[in-house]
């Protein structure tokens, strides 16, 4: 079923006051948050609908998509500054894809995407700033650095710092923090441990490394947002809750 454009405005309604009401619970402003929309699934009208409706940041998760659904927006909302965000898995072979049409890239998990990516983007000129993605939950379904545990282990913290040592050196991208995924849980509560991880996580990197810019965590979806807003989530991502289950 897609919205139409009173459901879709009271639903972002909606959202935007359980952002700004899990913000003031942890003594932050809710300027602090930026809100991603999850537009994956779901057509163009909707998406022009909810950017009338004044949300400016849209995610999507599969490139070929993304590419398609970008350029019928733009038809649809000429010279509207919509804002687009990568937040899925990259394939190498689909690397190029996101060039030139994403604010920001959620999913860079692993040093080789992150090489294939710089010699990508010095090839057209620009600079990519992206997030570095975390497995924190140890789930071999998920994608990105494996540092469940990283506290307790050695061998998974010196293997991550000699990653990022490497990937500061490389032209064409810019780090701009971190990104993860939390498990499925039955209570939000559950995945606090997941989120708290990253923001400690991020403080130790940022400590090491202090010349990259540690400064924006991505993590908390539909059912858990407010509690990772609460552990210091700077970007959130959210879509059923706005735009409903995908279609």
């Amino acid at each position: 079923m897609i919205l139409n454009a009173q459901e879709l405005n009271e639903r972002l309604r909606f959202v935007r006051e359980q952002i700004a009401a899990a913000c003031r619970a942890a003594g932050r402003s809710p300027d602090a948050v930026t809100l991603v929309a999850v537009s994956k699934t779901h057509p163009p009208e909707l998406v022009a609908a909810a950017w009338q409706a004044g949300q400016t940041d849209f995610g999507e998760n599969r490139p070929e998509e993304a590419v398609e659904k970008i350029a019928a927006v733009r038809a649809k909302l000429p010279g509207a500054p919509v804002r687009w965000h990568m937040i899925g898995h990259i394939q190498s072979r689909k690397a190029r894809l996101v060039l030139s049409r994403f604010v920001l890239i959620h999913s860079v998990d692993s040093l080789r995407l992150a090489s294939k990516l710089s010699r990508l983007a010095q090839e057209a000129g620009e600079t990519l700033d992206v997030l570095l993605e975390m497995n924190t939950s140890g789930e071999a379904s998920k994608y990105g650095w494996q540092v469940a545990g990283w506290e307790e282990s050695a061998t998974l913290r010196q293997t991550l710092w000699e990653d990022v040592r490497q990937l500061q050196a490389l032209p064409g991208i810019r780090v701009r923090g971190l990104m993860t995924m939390a498990p499925i849980v039955a209570e939000a509560e559950q995945a606090r441990p997941t989120f708290a991880g990253l923001r400690r996580l991020r403080d130790a990197l940022a400590e090491s490394f202090p010349q990259l810019d540690w400064s924006q965590l991505s993590m908390g979806m539909t059912d858990d947002f407010p509690v990772a807003i609460s552990e210091g989530a700077t970007i959130v991502r959210i879509g059923r809750a706005i735009f409903g289950p995908r279609l």
